[in-house]
């Protein structure tokens, strides 16, 4: 079977290096080494944390530009707003009819919101958006029948609740869905932050992608680091300065940074290591994006434009599963 493969960025706020180590890189590669990729902006799930108009609005677009100055061919995969496919929704609902509760539940995802909630009522403010929302994306994947996802490792569970889903409709309906399989390469682990958890927004420790050189710098030598003094040997494993250094750099410069750890490296040196490693990588991506950022109808266009290319794949879809589960003109 020929490879489909999708995936896509929640549109909240300008994307940060977790973000493009993490998917927008790992997922080009993909789309240059297959026929089929689907990029996808999914402006629908930004709203499930995010009430204000603008912020979402102006989220799009900086995703946008940022897939696309990191080098999104656009004439070789398709790429568009989810909010421009109305079907994805319809086929949400569709699937919600029969998705087990008891499978939301497990969401780590909604999980996480009641384990800090500090209510007695433990769903206190728990939307049905944020309780719900894995299967918003398990139809962002069926919509197009998408082969492989990317995903982090930490994203594993949103393919194997996609598959169950699908399992179970097939089950009961007719086999119309691929069970989608994820794609967890080398470089697509879980990217530290500042503090060395998992670089995200929410936990305020980001390395920002496409800001200037003075604020990457200052940024990075932010980074948490133990007291050890230059001299003093360093243990790489587990160390957010080294991780990070390792997803931009060659087999040999990691082994080269390796040796200047054991040879006590001091934190600052370390750090403004990892600074021109990354700069090298991110300047051009940080230039093309200010370029771009400057002609917002010609983003509009091009998402417009690859809406019109697989909207007619959505239509036609829809109305085979419309036939099978009996929702059709009498």
């Amino acid at each position: 079977m020929k490879k489909r493969i999708l995936t896509g960025i929640t549109t909240t706020g300008t994307p940060h290096i977790g973000n493009y180590l993490g998917a927008i890189k790992p997922a080009l590669k993909l789309a240059a080494e297959n026929d089929e990729s689907y990029f996808f902006l999914a402006d629908y799930h930004a709203i499930i944390k995010n009430t204000n108009k603008a912020e979402v609005n102006d989220s799009v677009k900086s995703v946008a530009i940022s897939w696309l100055a990191s080098g999104l061919d656009i004439d070789k995969s398709f790429f568009y707003r989810q909010s421009d496919i109305p079907e994805i929704l319809e086929l949400s609902w569709i699937l919600s009819c029969v998705t087990a509760k008891g499978l939301m539940n497990r969401s780590h995802a909604y999980k996480a919101a009641v384990s800090t909630n500090e209510s007695k009522d433990e769903d206190k403010g728990i939307t049905m958006g944020l309780f719900s929302y894995p299967i918003l994306m398990s139809a962002d994947i069926l919509m197009f029948n998408a082969t492989h996802v990317p995903v982090g490792a930490d994203q594993l569970q949103h393919i194997e609740m996609t598959r169950d889903i699908a399992g179970r409709f097939n089950h009961i309906y007719k086999k119309i869905f691929n069970l989608p399989e994820a794609i967890i390469g080398d470089d697509i682990k879980t990217i530290p932050g500042l503090d060395g958890r998992k670089m995200s927004k929410s936990y305020k420790n980001i390395i920002p992608l496409l800001s200037d050189e003075k604020t990457l710098k200052k940024s990075i030598m932010k980074i948490v680091t133990n007291s050890l003094e230059p001299g003093e040997k360093k243990d790489s494993n587990g160390c957010t300065v080294f991780s990070l250094y390792s997803a931009f750099a060659t087999s040999d410069e990691i082994s080269s940074l390796q040796e200047k750890y054991d040879d006590g490296i001091g934190w600052g040196d370390a750090k403004n290591l990892l600074y021109n490693k990354i700069n090298s990588e991110v300047q051009h991506i940080r230039d093309k994006y200010n370029e771009l950022n400057d002609k917002p109808h010609i983003i509009n266009d091009l998402l417009n434009e690859g809406a019109n290319k697989v909207r007619p794949q959505a239509k036609e879809f829809i109305g085979e599963i419309r036939d099978l589960i009996g929702i059709s003109k009498i």
